[in-house]
């Protein structure tokens, strides 16, 4: 399923939760009785999570989603993701619960529930459903922070950065635009400050993010000329050129200031 780059990313969202439903119907079937570490997860709560998807409730959801792979057998914790992805989707979408997806979506990674050996359709089904939820937290104003724990999360689920940063890159319309210029200066201040990091995405490089920003430049200055008093695209121009010229931040580190000022006689 395919979407033009300037559809409604609300309208993609629900289109990819009904292909996730299909894909996912009849959700796998368990070999055996659901097991894991009883310290965390109560043995009637492991029956729960053996029983029928729909029927988890929200907490034990997300204390699924956030437990350490190591905690959960090894042969039963992919199956017991693909059976909960649909429920996982909307736990993480509008309206959920999902308090830090970068670390949840990194559950799915090789180390844990393996999402890059899932069957095809699974995978296809998921995917959409990613691109969905970055094309809404990149439109709906949230704190650029939070887009970067988001897109840290399925690129370590994916095992891969560079295709979302396309995504986001080929998403149009006046409302994306406004949300890239956001995000280009949270991301270029932050590298200048030397702060960005990916906080369980340990792979992760964020030097593909830094050669990525100029790429974006001309996006930006086309908005900053339709929008002339917008200080945030200025200062993104700004970041972005003493980025890629490998220079140092014009503005003031934030922190300690109050140490900072207190000197001040």
């Amino acid at each position: 399923m395919s979407f033009p780059p300037d559809s409604d990313p609300y309208t993609v969202w629900r289109h990819a939760l009904a292909e996730a439903d299909r894909v996912f119907a009849p959700p796998p079937e368990l070999d055996r009785p659901v097991d894991g570490c009883t310290y965390c997860t109560p043995e009637s709560e492991l029956h729960i999570l053996g029983g029928d998807p729909a029927a988890v409730p929200d907490d034990l959801l997300g204390h699924f989603l956030r437990e350490v792979p190591s905690h959960w057998e090894a042969d039963q914790y992919p199956v017991l993701w693909r059976r909960l992805m649909p429920r996982a989707l909307r736990y993480w979408g509008p309206g959920g619960h999902g308090a830090d997806p970068s670390q949840e979506l990194g559950h799915l990674g090789r180390l844990g529930a393996g999402f890059a050996d899932w069957p095809a359709p699974e995978r296809a089904a998921a995917e959409q459903a990613f691109r969905a939820l970055l094309a809404i937290a990149l439109v709906d104003g949230r704190p650029p922070s939070d887009l970067t724990e988001l897109i840290e999360g399925i690129a370590h689920a994916t095992e891969g950065v560079e295709p979302w940063l396309a995504h986001l890159a080929g998403l149009s319309g006046p409302e994306a635009d406004a949300g890239l210029v956001r995000l280009t200066l949270d991301w270029a201040t932050e590298l200048l400050w030397e702060e960005l990091e990916f906080t369980w995405w340990h792979e992760g490089d964020p030097q593909v993010i830094a050669a990525w920003l100029p790429t974006q430049r001309s996006r930006i200055a086309a908005f900053a000329r339709r929008h002339p008093r917008c200080k945030t695209a200025a200062d993104a121009l700004i970041a972005v050129d003493r980025l890629q010229a490998g220079d140092h931040s014009p503005w003031l580190y934030p922190y300690g200031m109050n140490e900072l000022l207190s000197l001040v006689p």
